[in-house]
């Protein structure tokens, strides 16, 4: 490898000569956008990359990296800046063509949701937890319980969700990412004995992340979001809940739910009784319940999940480490099937951010922080269990 040449934008000479300008690839509008932000010493290409050498000033990197990603992106490009073997290397490839639902798709899925959460809303008022045990199923749809139902659930529940995915969607602006509005998902209260009208919210990223700035705050911003929600929403719904008096017992078969550290604290202190005290728990307070269980999964290390993105932006590769130590953790309570999820489908690797070299600066650390103490928080070792027959 030569390394006594460099290119800065206005010279052919490129230190390599076995390569050729292919016509789909354009390789010369690639060494001028490059070169005019990191002079290389070397490069490498075929029909659809190029790999360039490059010499970089630290003070500048970020703001070059991000000057470049943009130019380039235009154009159909994405640069990724890695440090290997003591150079610093930026690969070239093709963006990938993905294409992008439109718009109607995100208002439908909101609506099915609004339905499926409001019926759900209805049962819990009429106090079943699914369709199948209702005496008179036209009762879930009379005007009173549905309203009663969007009133004290849907509506807390989907503004938990809807804040927490907006918090992506505008931080993923901020940071240039193209990404789609929410995708919300539907499930009609069809499962025997536990339903929350919808299996969450997701946001579609249709760029890879910049760099680890950019990686944490995307992740950090929706658990945050939704929780800055699902706080309040939980003390309103535990001051309309109601203590067990003392001697009473759950029905045989009841559904019972676990307590988070923060859930079981807040209920004492707020209704005054002892820790551990059972709880006759509000809609509204069921609805703050399952924002604050949602807010401390997302914030699991592991894979695609929110936590993921965050650790991996912190932790660097060591990320995977505490994503393994997440899934022993889950194993051994009450969340073994959701565990099994994450190693065979989530995975348990975050990929890299575009640019995996500059790191994050001490408030976002701070932050880290912070998001790791609501995760310890909210996490539910054994969230729904019935009480024996």
């Amino acid at each position: 490898m030569s390394n006594n040449r460099s290119y800065d934008g206005s010279s052919d000479d490129i230190g390599r000569n076995s390569f050729s300008v292919y016509p789909d690839f354009d390789l010369e509008f690639l060494k001028q956008e490059v070169g005019l932000r990191f002079p290389f010493y070397d490069i490498r290409a075929d029909e659809n990359s190029a790999v360039f050498f490059c010499r970089i000033d630290e003070e500048t990197l970020e703001e070059n990296f991000d000057s470049l990603r943009r130019s380039i992106s235009d154009r159909g490009y994405i640069p990724m800046l890695r440090y290997q073997g003591g150079e610093h290397v930026i690969y070239v490839t093709r963006r990938p063509d993905r294409k992008e639902k439109p718009v109607w798709v995100n208002v439908l899925l909101l609506i099915a949701t609004i339905m499926t959460t409001a019926l759900t809303g209805s049962l819990l008022y009429m106090e079943y937890f699914d369709i199948w045990s209702v005496p008179n199923v036209l009762e879930v749809f009379s005007l009173e319980n549905m309203f009663n139902g969007f009133i004290l659930f849907a509506f807390p529940l989907l503004s938990i969700l809807f804040v927490h995915e907006m918090g992506h969607y505008f931080v993923s602006k901020k940071h240039g990412i193209n990404t789609s509005l929410p995708f919300f998902i539907p499930i009609p209260p069809i499962l025997p004995g536990f339903n929350i009208g919808t299996f969450g919210a997701l946001i579609s990223s249709r760029d890879p992340m910049p760099d680890k700035k950019a990686l944490f705050d995307v992740g950090v911003a929706g658990p945050l979001a939704g929780f800055l929600v699902a706080f309040p929403v939980t003390l309103i719904g535990i001051m309309n809940s109601t203590p067990i008096p003392a001697g009473g017992e759950p029905t045989a078969g009841e559904i019972v739910l676990g307590g988070s550290i923060l859930f079981t604290f807040l209920s004492s202190f707020i209704l005054n009784v002892p820790m551990g005290t059972p709880i006759n728990l509000s809609l509204i307070a069921f609805a703050g319940w399952i924002g604050l269980l949602i807010t401390s999964i997302n914030l699991l290390p592991a894979g695609q999940l929110d936590g993921g993105h965050i650790f991996r932006a912190v932790l660097g590769e060591k990320q995977r480490y505490a994503g393994w130590i997440a899934v022993f953790i889950m194993i051994f309570t009450g969340w073994w099937f959701f565990a099994l999820i994450i190693v065979f489908m989530l995975g348990m690797n975050h990929p890299p951010p575009l640019n995996d070299v500059t790191g994050i600066d001490i408030k976002r650390k701070f932050t880290f922080l912070i998001a790791v103490i609501i995760l310890i928080l909210c996490y539910i070792p054994f969230p729904v269990s019935s009480y024996p027959v």
